[in-house]
């Protein structure tokens, strides 16, 4: 994977979506400006055409998949999701654009023989990335959110065809992990691979007891940190659902702290969503106490996630500290004193 964002394959990509603007009825005087580069490259398209206000041009959100991690029924199935929450009135979220054959899901050819890639255009949405300074407030507002969207899975009917990735322990962390081994993390010795394996070993048997019954195990978004949520005044809108698939329903705030698992505010975030999450679905003691086990999990997770995308520069930028903070959060788990508050008593987690 680590050329699959060099800067050849970005200016080649780039050129396959200004080739194709017009499947979007976009005029070829659209601006195309690269927004952001992680799982997938993320465009932003700005079409003044047709206007005289260059402040009401057109605009769409553009993803560009990464080759080979979702197939294109998949990601129909997660536009499906998206969609009935949005008709079902449970969050508000991007919409997305069909082609101008009526597709939601493009392929985009390469101008020059490499792999096609499949795209999908939103709507864009008002607003910004939550500030980390201002979390605790939307925490609360989150976890309402995120229990509604889990209300929301547990009764609806999967439409035909429907299939999304299954986040489980082997997905994870297992041999043929969808984010590889956590095992090549960037800066990993071999007394941090000791002390990983432990912990693994530990998260395997809580969550063998945990359990994956249809009460705590199904559809979710699997990605809700800062960068997927979108603040407008007092609106929280959630994007971003490209990692949605079936997994523990607490594995969602597990991923809404991701890359934060260390910092001293996260027990003061967990009761913020706890609170939001219980104002629509209930939290047995039993689920808060695994909550550190999913953390856990997330965030050795990431560790794959980082050394197989190191040609991303956010991954670059974490790299080994953040494994090295990871082994250091597991020596805390494994002695009962990660993630400890009034919401999740030591004795629990040990």
């Amino acid at each position: 994977m680590t050329a699959e964002y060099s800067p050849q394959v970005l200016v080649e990509l780039e050129a396959r979506v200004t080739a194709s603007l017009a499947r979007w009825s976009m005029s070829p005087a659209a601006a195309i400006r690269l927004l952001n580069v992680s799982e997938n490259a993320t465009y932003l398209l700005r079409d003044p055409a047709g206007t005289s206000d260059p402040m009401r041009a057109r605009e769409l959100v553009l993803r560009v998949h990464r080759v080979g991690y979702s197939s294109a029924q998949e990601i129909r199935s997660e536009l499906a999701w998206m969609k009935a929450l949005r008709d079902d009135g449970v969050i508000e979220t991007a919409s997305a654009v069909r082609g101008v054959d009526g597709e939601r899901v493009q392929t985009l050819e390469s101008l020059v023989g490499a792999a096609p890639r499949f795209a999908v255009a939103f709507e864009r949405l008002p607003g910004k990335e939550p500030d980390s300074s201002d979390a605790v407030h939307w925490f609360e507002r989150l976890g309402e959110l995120t229990a509604r969207m889990h209300e929301h899975a547990m009764s609806w009917d999967l439409p035909t065809g429907f299939r999304r990735k299954r986040w489980d322990l082997n997905a994870m962390v297992g041999p043929e992990g969808y984010w590889g081994s956590w095992r090549a993390a960037i800066g990993l010795n071999a007394a941090g691979v000791a002390i990983l394996e432990h912990v693994l070993a530990l998260i395997r048997q809580r969550l063998e007891r945990f359990g994956d019954s249809a009460d705590v195990f199904g559809l979710v978004h699997a990605d809700l940190r800062l960068a997927n949520l979108m603040v407008d005044g007092s609106t929280l809108r959630i994007i971003d659902f490209d990692d949605c698939g079936f997994s523990w329903y607490l594995y969602d705030f597990a991923t809404a702290v991701s890359f934060i698992e260390h910092e001293p505010i996260l027990p003061t975030l967990l009761e913020a969503w706890t609170a939001g999450y219980r104002r629509v679905m209930p939290l047995s003691a039993d689920a808060l106490a695994e909550i550190p086990t999913f953390v856990m999990l997330r965030r050795i997770l990431l560790t794959a996630w980082l050394a197989s995308h190191s040609e991303v520069p956010f991954a670059r930028e974490f790299g080994a500290s953040y494994t090295a903070g990871t082994v250091s959060l597991a020596q805390d788990f494994r002695e009962g004193k990660f993630l400890s508050s009034s919401l999740v008593p030591r004795s629990t987690i040990a």
